[in-house]
This record gives C-alpha cells, sequence and structure tokens, in this order.
C-alpha cells in the first residue's frame, strides 16, 4: 500500500493528523474511514495491519488521530464521544472534498461505537464494520471506575489507561452516558460486520451479542477466538483485515470494478514501505506479497525474492513441459518442480570467504507421470532446460535502471 500523510480540521478548527493508505498502482475503488480504541492512535500496527489487507483489495484507507491524541490538536480533555464522532464527520468532509465520499467505516473498541453513531448520519455510508466494540460509549468507564466518584465531586481527575496519565472530566461521563445506542443501531438498517473475541477482557463478548440483537439484516458476527482487545498477535488483525475485506466485497457498490487501474508501460509494480521488508507486488491484476523469514528480521508474510525466482523457474518449466506433450499428444499427466537455491564455490578455494569465488545454483528436480516411454521421458527432461525462464537465468541479462520523480 502507498501512505499519504494527510491532515484537516476538526469542528473546532483543531488540525487532526491523518494517514491516507492507498492501493499500489491502482486508484481506490471505494474509501474506508478507521476510527481507533479509546486513548489508542492511528499508528497502532493492528490498525497498519487491517489497512493493509484493505489497500490489497482496493480500498483506499484514512486512518487518523482523534482531537487530543496522537499527532492531533486539542486537548483529550475537553473532547469526549459526541466530538469523537463529529471527527470521523470531519474525516468524511475531508475525503469528499479531496477524493470521494466513504463507503465504509471501520471502527476498534469505543472508535466502533463512535462509526455506528456516525454511520447514522451519513447517507453514503455503505457498510460498518466494528472490532471489539461496546453495546454503549459508557462502557469506557470501567477502565476509570476508581476515579468516577472524584470526578463528579472535582469536575475532573487525572487517570491512567494502559501505563498513560490522562484527565477525565466530567462533561465526558455526561456526553456518554446520554448516548443512546440501542436505538441508533436498530433504525441504521446497513450491512454490519460485528468482530469480537470470547476472551476480550476489556470489553466483554456480550456487548458483540447486545449489538448483533440490536441491529437488522444483513448483519453478521465473526468471532476472534484467541484474540486479546488490542489484537496484539500478528496474525489476528491480519485475519481481522482479511475478513472486512472480502465481506465488504459483497456490499460496498462498484467494488469489484476493474477499470480503475492505472494504465501504466510497466508490468510489474512493487513497493517496500518504511521498517519493514514486507512487500506488496502487483501484477496486472493479480497481487503477491513478498518478504524475509523472522530469523533476518522480516514478518515472513510472503515468500524471499529468491523464492520467487526459483518459483519462476519451477512455472516456466512445468508450463513448458505440459505445452510441448500436448503439441505432441504425449500422455503427460502432470509434471511437479522441485527446487532449491543455494550459492556453491565454483571451485576448491583458498580464500572462501571471497563472493567472488561462488556462484550461484538452483536445484531442479523434476517428476514427470503419464504414460510416456523412456525416449519421450528423456525429450521432456532436455526441453526442460529450454523454458524461457532458464533461458533468461543462463543468458547475460542488462537490467536498466532510472530514476522516477
Amino acid at each position: 500500500m502507498k501512505s499519504e500523510k494527510v491532515s484537516f480540521k476538526n469542528s473546532q478548527g483543531q488540525e487532526l493528523s491523518a494517514i491516507l493508505e492507498l492501493p499500489l498502482d491502482q486508484k481506490p475503488k471505494a474509501f474506508a474511514i478507521f476510527a481507533h480504541c479509546f486513548t489508542c492512535g492511528k499508528n497502532l500496527l493492528t490498525i497498519k495491519n487491517i489497512a493493509r489487507s484493505l489497500t490489497r483489495s482496493g480500498f483506499g484507507v484514512l486512518r487518523f488521530d482523534f482531537t487530543g491524541l496522537g499527532e492531533s490538536e486539542g486537548d483529550f480533555e475537553d473532547t469526549n464521544f459526541t466530538s469523537n464522532v463529529q471527527d470521523i464527520q470531519a474525516a468524511s468532509d475531508w475525503l469528499a472534498h479531496t477524493h470521494a465520499k466513504p463507503k465504509l467505516l471501520i471502527g476498534h473498541s469505543l472508535g466502533g461505537a463512535a462509526v455506528l453513531f456516525a454511520s447514522s448520519q451519513m447517507e453514503h455510508v455503505e457498510a460498518i464494520a466494528t472490532i471489539g466494540a461496546p453495546f454503549s460509549p459508557d462502557h469506557v468507564q470501567h477502565l476509570f471506575s476508581s476515579s468516577i466518584d472524584e470526578i463528579l465531586e472535582t469536575g475532573e481527575s487525572e487517570v491512567t489507561i494502559a501505563g498513560r496519565k490522562f484527565t477525565i472530566k466530567d462533561s465526558f461521563l455526561k456526553d456518554v452516558k446520554g448516548v443512546k445506542m440501542e436505538s441508533v443501531i436498530k433504525e441504521l438498517r446497513k450491512p454490519l460486520l460485528i468482530l469480537h473475541s470470547p476472551q476480550d477482557t476489556v470489553v466483554g463478548i456480550d456487548n458483540a451479542a447486545d449489538i448483533y440483537q440490536a441491529a437488522m439484516h444483513p448483519k453478521s458476527f465473526i468471532s476472534l477466538d484467541g484474540a486479546d482487545h488490542l489484537l496484539s498477535k500478528q496474525e489476528d488483525s491480519l485475519y481481522t483485515g482479511q475478513v472486512i475485506a472480502s465481506w465488504a466485497t459483497r456490499y460496498v457498490k462498484d467494488l469489484t470494478d476493474a477499470s480503475d487501474v492505472i494504465k501504466t508501460d510497466h508490468k510489474v509494480a512493487v513497493r517496500t514501505g518504511s521498517g519493514t521488508f514486507t512487500t506488496e507486488i502487483v501484477v496486472g491484476h493479480h497481487q503477491l506479497t513478498a518478504d524475509e523469514p523472522a530469523s533476518v528480521g522480516g514478518n515472513d508474510f510472503g515468500p524471499t525474492p529468491y523464492d520467487l525466482l526459483s518459483a519462476a523457474l519451477g512455472a516456466c518449466t512445468s508450463m513448458t513441459l505440459q505445452m510441448y506433450a500436448s503439441r505432441k499428444d504425449w500422455d503427460l499427466k502432470e509434471v511437479v518442480v522441485h527446487l532449491n537455491h543455494k550459492k556453491d564455490h565454483v571451485t576448491d578455494c583458498e580464500n572462501c570467504e571471497d563472493p567472488k569465488t561462488k556462484i550461484d545454483v538452483i536445484q531442479r528436480k523434476i517428476s514427470i507421470e503419464g504414460d510416456l516411454d523412456e525416449k519421450q521421458i528423456k525429450r521432456l527432461m532436455q526441453i526442460a532446460d529450454k523454458c524461457p525462464v532458464h533461458k533468461t537465468l543462463n543468458s547475460p541479462v542488462e537490467i536498466k535502471t532510472e530514476l522516477i520523480r
């Protein structure tokens, strides 16, 4: 995905910091807004992983910091649930002005309750997804329950949430208490996806049941079994993103329209973001992911570049054999190619640490099944060395590189 740092003003004229994630080499087919959890921020790894799954499905994703959090202006102590909803509306207005109105809203925890409320005021929103969301915004009070009496008596109190100190005012308590979510959810009448973990100790699973019960169809529930509230395990956040992206294709209009692919002279586009080896690859309308193993600092989300090189040779080999056998009308039922890449010394050497004494070696083993005689099998093994990728790897290759500005 391609990231762009942007900002927009909230209802009070304060700048809110945001990141707009865009698909690689493709115009977004639809836009989504992600609302983060209470006291969290847009740069939470969980949000980045979910955004990655959505951009691979053609979404543009706007993730932002609520007022007074992260890199956004304003004071957190002066915010409440209503201001969060207004921030989502401001994000929607910015998208509508600069790109297109968002069709999908996604909210995590209290952000989930906020997108439910906000979507009731946005006719252009076609689908909503919540992750670990409370049925009522006042559920968040349990995070600072020991300070509620002091807040009500003195008007405010400094509380500690997830190891950080925040000031909560009595206006916040009054605001969340006044929100009646059941009627809002019941009148929503938009496709709703509810994702929640049975092991969520911050927002209990009964909240998901209450939201589901109040909502009208079409509504869906996905259990994030084994996940914690913040989806801190990468596999949980990646799975969540994949589920939302797949589900949204059914309800967001025009998402499957392929006419918006950017036309370029290049067949392949590859992008690697900062601080990661995880690499997005677009080949025409096909999408792949490359990575490095965890042992060298990668996420192991995909094959390594050398694995992809070996795969290209293997695919070309098996296709070439099938094409040749088909033209000859031979009974070749199946070809299986096993490959392994390594670097071997060309000859015995005195200075074996010198990289010049090594050569790249791809070991290729071919299994052939069918009603074939030895002469036919021998010929197929000769043809394997004639596949186009094999020829390319054995030929001088010139790579011309230029900078694009």
